[in-house]
């Protein structure tokens, strides 16, 4: 494991993680089932949040409907779903909390790259970089490119980013998994929430 004395950078995951992008989501599919006429069970979507953006349209159209779907997803996202997202409680001072070690803070997101962006400027995070549109282990390369020491998310995919990475898998359990369920999946460190993380970071000062 990594020795976060010698840390330069941590990573976040963002939707459930650092942005409570829930109610956002269900607005943006509740939109694409008024349009399209297929019925969407947002209170489902909202809680499988996680995955790219395509697996799970292919739960509520054709194969051949879904890039179509997709590309208007996005293009409503930014109109409805930002400006419905909110902090996830200890967001901003866990970012806080690496700042001041002298950390660099990387989000690392399935989400696209224009929606994370446009996320985390909403939201004000004074982060130093956004990597957006990678998933599970394909996004170990970003957080080894930053020199991540470890990586927070809320999904078992974050699990499998930090250990692409060769980083610290610190989950908390504020979207689809539970405590048990992380911790089971192999992550380093379960964390109810992140108003316990920089409580948990400041104990690597002296470790």
């Amino acid at each position: 494991m990594p020795d976060l004395d010698l840390l330069t950078s941590v990573g976040f995951d963002l939707d459930l993680t650092l942005a409570d992008t829930r109610a956002g989501i269900g607005a943006v599919y509740a939109a694409l089932a008024s349009e399209s006429g297929v019925p969407i069970d947002t209170d489902l979507v909202v809680r499988r949040i996680g995955p790219p953006l395509e697996v799970e349209l292919a739960y509520w159209f054709p194969p051949d409907e879904v890039p179509v779907m997709a590309a208007r997803y996005r293009a409503i996202y930014a109109d409805i779903a930002v400006p419905a997202t909110v902090l996830m409680p200890g967001a901003a001072a866990s970012v806080d909390a690496v700042r001041a070690r002298g950390g660099r803070v990387i989000v690392v997101s399935g989400k696209n790259q224009a929606d994370t962006e446009r996320t985390v400027r909403y939201l004000g995070l004074e982060v130093d970089a956004v990597v957006g549109g990678l998933f599970g282990a394909d996004k170990g390369a970003a957080l080894r490119e930053h020199s991540a020491r470890a990586y927070i998310g809320d999904h078992t995919g974050d699990v499998d980013a930090a250990r692409a990475a060769s980083a610290v898998a610190v989950a908390v359990a504020t979207g689809a998994y539970d405590s048990a369920a992380l911790s089971e999946y192999g992550a380093d460190v379960v964390l109810p929430d992140l108003l316990a993380f920089p409580e948990w970071l400041g104990g690597f000062r002296t470790s």
